[in-house]
């Protein structure tokens, strides 16, 4: 498998090295050249989104090999990415606590798995048939946890995906619907860190199904899910073959921590840097969360959508993540479509289009 990566926690973006109109089409020959933006809504043959190279159909360059194996950074804070590499993640097998729903092609369940020491649910869609089958991790954006229900925030990829032949695992995270209490402290928790494991497992509880293809397992996050995707992919490379990210958070954490935690819970921020920054600067414990600083441990391609209107998760963190992934000589790729805001709903057809493309040619 390769790796991905960057994005911390909450709801950010990426960058744009070079530019084409249609999502679909080659990437442009000149890594500066950029195209003419066609307006929301308009058809297939009119150019609308500005992507990055290179395009989900197109093929990898040349010069692109796996690379050499990168030391691990030190372990500096144990609240931190580079703790997060030292661990092992065993997941297990997947148990079904209840049936869901059944369609004509797939089954659809409520699951329990293991993540380290919790038991994680989530929503698995399973098509009908021996397999093995190709898999992708959803990973959901922020929703109140007092109020989400099992399965919730990705329901169109969902479907959308087990109806192409993919078992779908959408993890609810710790603390959500039937999973155990996030029972980390304030720290733990604030930095999402447990929600990445969470995601890790995810995809090592699938590689024991014998209906699942281990060789062809993808992660798809959006907002939060976004970094928490990045995350996964920056502590483990090679966990999976192929990533996609919506509309997600920033891949410096501080962005993140300025955008929402400062503002709508300084108290819980202050106890946080308190608790996990003794010791360090400001910036050393932050870089420490930000999966940008470890980009160069990233393998898997990277297909990146993004609004312009988007008003959680500013455009511009998707830009600035996609060229430090491209100057990182991460295979990264960003479409930005002008007028779409952060929940996805003109261009979610385009971009889901352009996903099953994307998987289709790395999970081959």
């Amino acid at each position: 498998m390769r790796a991905l990566a960057v994005v911390p926690l909450l709801l950010g973006a990426a960058c744009t090295s070079q530019e084409s109109d249609d999502p679909d089409a080659a990437a442009p020959a000149s890594p500066t050249a950029s195209a003419t933006v066609g307006t929301p809504g308009a058809t297939a043959a009119t150019p609308e989104p500005t992507a990055v190279t290179p395009d989900p159909t197109g093929e990898a360059p040349e010069s692109a090999e796996e690379p050499a194996e990168v030391p691990l950074p030190p372990v500096v804070n144990p609240v931190s990415l580079p703790a997060l590499m030292q661990e092992e993640f065993t997941g297990s097998r997947l148990r079904t606590m209840s049936v869901l729903g059944e369609a004509e092609t797939y089954t659809r369940s409520q699951v329990i798995y293991r993540s380290g020491g919790v038991r994680v649910s989530g929503v698995l869609l399973r098509p009908k048939g021996r397999g093995p089958f190709p898999a992708v991790v959803l990973n959901h954006g922020h929703i109140e946890p007092s109020i989400y229900v099992t399965g919730q925030g990705l329901a169109r990829e969902q479907e959308r995906l087990v109806t192409e032949g993919y078992v779908v695992l959408h993890t609810d995270y710790r603390g959500h619907a039937a999973s155990d209490p996030a029972a980390e402290d304030t720290v733990a928790v604030a930095t999402r860190l447990g929600y990445i494991r969470d995601s890790i497992n995810a995809v090592k509880s699938l590689e024991r199904e014998p209906y699942v293809d281990r060789e062809r397992i993808a992660m798809l996050g959006r907002s939060m899910g976004g970094g928490v995707t990045l995350g996964a992919l920056v502590a483990q490379p090679g966990l999976v073959d192929a990533a996609i990210v919506y509309a997600s958070v920033s891949s410096d954490h501080i962005d993140n921590m300025r955008r929402w935690q400062e503002p709508e819970q300084p108290g819980a921020t202050r106890r946080l840097y308190r608790e996990a920054g003794a010791g360090e600067s400001f910036e050393e414990f932050y870089a420490g969360l930000s999966p940008r600083t470890y980009v160069d441990r990233i393998t898997e391609p990277v297909l990146m959508f993004h609004g312009t209107s988007d008003d959680s998760c500013p455009v511009a963190w998707s830009r600035t993540t996609h060229r430090a992934l491209r100057d990182a000589g991460v295979d990264s790729r960003l479409v930005v479509y002008p007028g779409e805001e952060h929940a996805f709903v003109p261009r979610w057809e385009d971009s889901i289009r352009a996903t099953l493309r994307f998987l289709d040619q790395h999970l081959a």
